[in-house]
């Protein structure tokens, strides 16, 4: 089974690949975003504690992510392979990621990274603002606040799956196909 986990910060084009991905190799899924969405659309407890904090612009707390997580993964057992997308955010939740797939005699296979410059996330963001329905989308200072705290407190989550050989950078600027081709070369490494 191959697991990845694809990591780049807020606009960077990681639900557009992993869509992509997902055509092409069988995977799962699995987007705290559209979890959170899910939760939120249904007003669970959950849904309208990650929405205080998504709305602010802030991490949404790892117990509330790590609980959609662990029930998304139990229901989908018998599948290709997972694509975490928006998960792990911190070191306590990469050990918890670790934690729940040694439970199933598995590992994150790669760890991939779309680089993308802050001010061309911003513009992203802003764009996609315009349909999206995010209030979080919509405000420049809200979106260079959840950029500042990825780089804080996410971008050691790079290091530590690096720390295992397991984690690559992806140049995260040109086509969606562009980007596509070099995310493909790596998850096509992973399975020879």
């Amino acid at each position: 089974m191959i697991n990845l986990i694809l990591f780049g910060p807020p606009g960077s084009g990681k639900g557009t690949q992993a869509s992509k991905l997902v055509d092409k190799y069988s995977f799962l899924h699995i987007s705290t975003g559209d979890l959170f969405r899910t939760e939120i659309g249904n007003n669970t407890p959950l849904g309208l504690e990650a929405k205080s904090y998504m709305d602010k612009g802030q991490l949404v707390p790892d117990s509330v992510t790590i609980g959609m997580l662990r029930n998304k993964v139990e229901a989908n057992p018998d599948v290709k392979g997972y694509i975490f997308d928006g998960f792990p955010r911190t070191i306590p939740q990469c050990e918890a990621l670790d934690e729940l797939l040694a439970g199933r005699n598995d590992e994150i296979s790669m760890l991939l990274m779309l680089d993308v410059p802050d001010d061309e996330i911003v513009s992203r963001l802003l764009n996609r603002g315009k349909t999206s329905g995010r209030a979080d989308d919509l405000n420049e200072e809200v979106i260079r606040n959840r950029i500042a705290v990825y780089e804080e407190q996410t971008s050691p989550v790079f290091d530590y799956y690096a720390a295992k050989g397991r984690a690559k950078k992806i140049n995260g600027l040109g086509s969606i196909d562009d980007i596509f081709e070099r995310l493909s070369k790596e998850v096509d490494s992973l399975e020879k």
